[in-house]
C-alpha cells in the first residue's frame, strides 16, 4: 500500500511541475521573489488541479506598521 501511494505522489507531482513549466515558471527570463517562487510551489503542489482550473497565485505584501516619529 506504500508504494501505491508513493507512486501517486510522485505522479501527482511530476503532473504539477509539468503545469509549472507550460506556464513558464522555469524561464530565465524569471525574477526571483517570494510571489515568484510561491507561485511555482503552489502550481506544483496543485498538482493535476491546475488542469480543472486551479490558479494558485501568491501575494506576499506584508503591511507592517511604521514607527511612531
Amino acid at each position: 500500500m506504500k508504494s501505491i501511494i508513493g507512486l501517486v505522489v510522485v505522479v501527482w507531482l511530476v503532473i504539477g511541475v509539468l503545469a509549472a513549466w507550460q506556464r513558464g515558471y522555469f524561464g530565465d527570463d524569471r525574477d526571483v521573489s517570494c510571489k515568484s517562487t510561491g507561485d511555482t510551489v503552489l502550481t506544483i503542489v496543485a498538482g493535476p488541479l491546475n488542469y480543472f482550473g486551479a490558479n494558485p497565485k501568491v501575494d506576499c505584501e506584508v503591511n507592517l506598521p511604521q514607527p511612531s516619529q
